[in-house]
């Protein structure tokens, strides 16, 4: 029912996952392990299911092999889009052992009749054009499509399509209109994002026919770009409600009618300085042609559509990072793997029994297969009371750290990170641990403002209740509502808040209702975001209002708990439970 991680997945996830008509899964990738040095070292395999994704067993690739295909619903046949950029040591190593006979750079077709068969492969373009999802075949007429993008003489990337009306023997290409670039820096940052608008596509068709495209980009969401003519031509590219930043989308068509979408619902830490941080930058990180470090893909989310995208359900984590809290999380896997570790990545097939399997991530530290049911999206409540310790919630700080893609040693745009606030032996139960939020002010860190963010299904109107006792000398702590997953150590968290409550050090809450220190007390806080209104109450006290900061077009999913202190405060503030209640259905 919930999500269930099954196994590692063998490549970084996106197109290599493939479902058989008789229900067999397929996952190509390489057998990469910690002392693989480079692509001499990757040995190609596939991962076969034959109980839903629930077990699996490995086989090595002995032979030249496409790897996973798509079937053309009309002809039964398989095909699929290869780029090959002239290199042989790319991530993909199937893919590139397979294209490696080839030394022109380009877009290769592969057809087969059977996944296993004989097959032909043949350039069909010479561009160097990023391929990086399934070939999608089209419901009301017969038509090939996928998404690509690519990168012009100044370095600015860029979308658009690839569709084929005779089965794939020829392909058109069409160029569509990038989103536009964010400022550099963005208000409110010292330094620039990684620059990059358009990138990674992927494309859905809804029942009405409808082709919708959600791209990855540098601003907070992802664009979106529609096409009501089956591919041909393509809107200009405009926000979609998926918060976002630098992360790749998925849109896949279940049963039903449904669209399920699979994203990194969160938002980066604001963008420092780039000239000043540690060990220094080249002008491409400073002036936002390269990223210095992703601190937004250790979330990863899940919304449902059952009416062709006008509203959606759920926005729920089905996967944290486990890597998330690890103090060598930059070069914990060295060696040809030592690249992004995230679970930025994607691809989704529905089962024959109507579960999902989703292959999430990067790095085989990170990389894993995921099992849920739909209809979990549809829950209305949570309760957490850390009896799986942080399994459920995101507490890690970052330290300072090298910046940057390879450096000559391993790590890629990454800080290494360390817990925030802990877990410790409940004050008064021997069976029983809280969650200890505080301040332990640390040079080494880049944000010390220690919290924890928990998940719930996202609701329009609803009820959460935290269990919690402030020890005397607390020095305070902020308790927010939002729409997405923010970082626990933002020090600009609050500007992302629909809702926040704070209490000061001698227990009172925003100047009006008081809890007495040293003693458990339940904090109510409830909302409606079609009335934009919200109010805060201590146990069974008065039901007083609450400002509400910023409206949500997605309700409200995520409780966001924070040190106030601007100095030490190793007291802080105890959690005993958090729970969530939806009063009305999104």
């Amino acid at each position: 029912w919930e999500p269930v991680v099954t196994g590692v997945v063998p490549d970084d996830a996106h197109m290599d996952m493939m479902l058989l008509p008789d229900g067999e899964i397929r996952h190509y990738g390489s057998s990469l392990h910690d002392e693989s040095r480079g692509p001499e070292d990757m040995l190609p395999i596939v991962m076969k299911s034959h109980d839903g994704g629930l077990n699996w067993i490995t086989e090595p690739i002995t032979e030249p092999h496409p790897g996973a295909m798509t079937q053309i619903p009309w002809n039964k046949c398989w095909i699929v889009l290869h780029n090959y950029g002239g290199r042989h040591d790319g991530h993909f190593s199937l893919r590139n052992t397979f294209l490696a006979s080839y030394a022109e750079p380009g877009v290769y077709c592969t057809q087969a009749e059977s996944p296993d068969g004989s097959f032909t492969t043949r350039k069909i373009l010479g561009l160097n054009l990023h391929i990086q999802r399934q070939i999608l075949p089209l419901r009301r007429i017969k038509r090939l499509l996928a998404g690509f993008e690519y990168r012009d003489n100044n370095n600015i990337v860029s979308w658009g399509v690839l569709y084929s009306d005779d089965d794939g023997k020829t392909w058109v290409k069409v160029d569509c209109i990038a989103p536009e670039l964010p400022a550099a820096p963005l208000p409110g940052h010292g330094g620039a994002r990684w620059i990059h608008c358009g990138i990674e596509p992927v494309i859905c068709e809804y029942p009405d026919g409808t082709l919708h495209a959600l791209l990855r980009c540098a601003h907070d969401q992802h664009y979106e770009s529609i096409s009501r003519d089956f591919g041909l031509t393509w809107s200009k590219p405009e926000p979609s409600l998926f918060f976002a930043c630098a992360t790749m989308p998925g849109l896949y068509r279940l049963s039903g009618d449904r669209i399920l979408a699979i994203w990194n619902n969160t938002v980066p830490l604001p963008e420092v300085d780039h000239r000043s941080q540690i060990g220094g930058n080249d002008n491409h990180i400073i002036k936002g042609i390269a990223e210095d470090a992703f601190t937004n893909r250790d979330a990863l989310h899940a919304a449902i559509s059952s009416d062709c995208g006008k509203t959606w359900r759920g926005f729920r984590e089905v996967l944290l990072n486990p890597a998330r809290n690890d103090a060598d999380f930059r070069s914990k896997m060295f060696g040809f793997e030592h690249n992004d570790k995230s679970v930025h990545q994607n691809q989704a097939v529905e089962l024959p029994n109507g579960k999902v399997l989703l292959a999430a991530g990067q790095n085989i530290y990170c990389r894993r297969y995921v099992l849920f049911d739909p209809g979990w999206l549809d829950e209305k409540s949570r309760f957490e009371d850390f009896s799986h310790g942080t399994r459920y919630i995101s507490n890690h700080l970052y330290h300072k750290s090298i910046v940057g893609g390879f450096r000559g040693i391993t790590g890629h745009c990454a800080y290494n990170r360390r817990p925030g606030a802990v877990l410790m032996p409940h004050p008064e139960r021997l069976d029983r641990e809280v969650m200890l939020i505080g301040c332990h002010p640390d040079p080494r860190l880049i944000s010390d403002c220690e919290g924890v963010v928990w998940n719930f299904p996202a609701a329009f109107s609803g009820t959460v209740r935290i269990r919690f006792r402030q020890v005397q000398g607390s020095e305070g702590t902020r308790f927010i509502l939002t729409d997405r997953w923010i970082n626990p150590s933002d020090p600009i968290a609050v500007e992302y808040a629909s809702i926040s409550v704070e209490v000061d050090r001698l227990g009172i809450f925003e100047h009006k209702s008081e809890a007495t220190l040293n003693c458990w007390h339940t904090l109510t806080l409830r909302w409606n975001c079609e009335k934009t209104d919200a109010t805060f109450q201590i146990d069974d006290g008065s039901i007083l209002p609450a400002a509400f900061l910023r409206p949500t077009k997605t309700g409200i999913s995520y409780l966001h708990i924070q040190t106030t202190s601007a100095g030490a405060d190793p007291f802080g503030i105890m959690l005993e439970s958090m729970e969530m209640n939806m009063e009305n259905e999104i």
